[in-house]
């Protein structure tokens, strides 16, 4: 959510950043917005005449009592008494235009970095840079789910019993080799000199509607039935609401943390479910990192952050490359949004595995979280990124490591969280 003020004095200015993001059904609101917020402000104006002329009239009041003038002082305490009932209905109507201000403010877009490029969806988004060489081996790599099939790693039939398509069970060897990853990304974040953190697994609606928009909501996330709760879709949304109406001291910022969750989408849209594979599930674990700091500082620490994500996958042996997302493809309380994407041998071209982004004070706007400094308190920037999320990074790591007998090279960086276990080999 934008600072209203932008939007008073610039309103050419935010819906030509509308305009970019191919949401031109949103500009409406613009006009709305300028003027529900002139009568509000009317409103309040006239509100605020209405208590001084209260507060004069109460003064008389006082006076003719001390005099003994009842009379009159009765006469006094009805002008009141409409003065009164005019302050409630115009606080009432005050409160109403405040609320549908705020609801219209929420669906603004957030205003986006210049250097985002300009494009309707993600088939325009912008490769950055590339890491590691892609290989493409001169034996084929078969899909992921046979891959960890033939290592006894999967039962998505059983999965369907209990839970349903976009489900899960990762066995044995396989299933070690994923939470060998979360570990060491939880160690690899805390070298770089981030707090580790476990957070709740649900929050509440008024976190949810802080923390993202609500077209991301309809389209990712669970609600508890019967219960303002909802299954977080990412570690960010508790991390980020930890600090909800908190004011921290400046000297505290950065503050950089990094979560482990488990996380759970609806996965609504046209892309659908994997039925064999899981790229796309209900269901995933992931490392995530977030900094809050000040906002002239939130460029540098998206640029160090999606780098953390890039030096990960490296040290697992696995290529990627940095995309950035163009207008049409970015979230609308995001500045600026970058993926990650991973070598597929198999496809021949790259897929996601994380993303990083910077979304200015928006977050920090709808949640109120401040810092304090010597010239007074102001909204704190928040960014976060990914460092892995799995099976995705699992599906890199087995793709990428995989050898022509059928066997899986566990990166050497992985050693330790499998027991010295070097190599995974076929069992069927």
């Amino acid at each position: 959510m934008i600072d209203i003020k932008i939007l008073r004095e610039n309103p050419e200015m935010v819906k030509e950043n509308i305009k970019k993001k191919y949401q031109d059904h949103k500009l409406v609101l613009v006009d709305e917005i300028l003027k529900l917020d002139k009568e509000s402000r009317e409103l309040t104006l006239k509100c605020d005449d209405l208590r001084m002329k209260r507060n004069t009239i109460s003064k008389v009041i006082g006076g003719l009592m001390a005099q003994g003038k009842k009379d009159e002082a009765e006469e006094k305490k009805k002008e009141v008494q409409e003065i009164n009932d005019a302050l409630a209905a115009n606080e009432g109507r005050e409160e109403t235009l405040k609320e549908e201000i705020k609801e219209r403010m929420m669906k603004i877009p957030n205003i986006m970095d210049a250097s985002v490029p300009i494009g309707k969806d993600d088939t325009e988004n912008v490769e950055n840079e590339k890491f590691g060489e892609p290989v493409i081996p001169p034996y084929e790599i078969p899909y992921h789910a046979d891959i960890i099939a033939s290592l006894n790693g999967i039962d998505k039939e059983s999965a369907g019993r209990t839970s349903g398509n976009g489900f899960y069970f990762l066995m044995g060897d396989v299933a070690r080799l994923h939470e060998a990853m979360i570990a060491y990304a939880r160690d690899f974040m805390i070298q770089k000199g981030f707090t580790y953190c476990i957070p709740p697994f649900m929050i509440r609606s008024d976190v949810v509607n802080g923390v993202m928009s609500f077209e991301e909501l309809e389209a990712m996330m669970y609600k508890i039935e019967g219960e303002d709760l909802y299954l977080i879709g990412t570690s960010e949304h508790s991390m980020i609401g930890r600090f909800k109406g908190q004011i921290v001291k400046e000297e505290e910022l950065p503050i950089k943390i990094t979560g482990y969750s488990p996380c759970f989408r609806k996965e609504v849209g046209s892309h659908g479910l994997e039925e064999r594979g899981l790229y796309r599930v209900h269901q995933f674990e992931k490392q995530e990192m977030i900094v809050l700091c000040k906002a002239e500082d939130q460029m540098d620490w998206y640029h160090k952050m999606w780098r953390y994500t890039v030096e990960f996958f490296r040290s697992l042996d696995v290529p990627v490359r940095t995309l950035e997302c163009c207008s049409g493809d970015l979230a609308d309380l995001k500045v600026k949004s970058c993926d990650v994407e991973a070598w597929s041998p198999r496809q021949k071209k790259y897929f996601e595995v994380g993303s990083c982004s910077t979304l200015g004070d928006a977050q920090a706007r709808r949640l109120s979280i401040r810092a304090k400094g010597e010239k007074g308190n102001y909204l704190v920037a928040t960014l976060n990124n990914t460092v892995v999320a799995s099976p995705r990074g699992l599906i890199a790591v087995l793709e990428n490591n995989y050898q022509e007998d059928g066997s899986v090279k566990i990166p050497e960086v992985l050693w330790p969280y499998m027991g010295g276990t070097k190599e995974l080999k076929p069992k069927n």
